[in-house]
């Protein structure tokens, strides 16, 4: 990717998309009463596919990548849920590496 962020941005983009999912749960508890504890919910490509992760994925960097693609997309103060902009095979594709 041609962008780069210090690791200070990492941890605030971090603690942001932590606290964005936590809040998303609180208001609507019943889209999210089938995320196990330690884990969130994403969106992905063009028709927006759910997807549950775990959230020690927050801290890889294959990932991080992925959250500052859809910070620069979509920004994070937005009702659409933490959605990924890429192809679901691509996103599936990563995930699986990172499992």
């Amino acid at each position: 990717m041609a962008f780069m962020k210090t690791s200070n941005s990492h941890s605030v983009l971090l603690k942001h998309i932590l606290k964005r999912c936590s809040s998303m749960g609180m208001k609507q508890p019943q889209q999210y009463e089938d995320v196990p504890k330690g884990h969130f919910v994403v969106y992905v490509g063009k028709n927006r596919s759910r997807y549950i992760i775990p959230i020690s994925f927050l801290s890889r960097p294959e990932f991080q990548t992925l959250l500052l693609q859809a910070e620069e997309e979509f920004g994070f103060n937005h009702d659409m849920g933490l959605t990924i902009p890429c192809e679901e095979k691509v996103f599936e594709s990563i995930t699986s590496m990172l499992g």
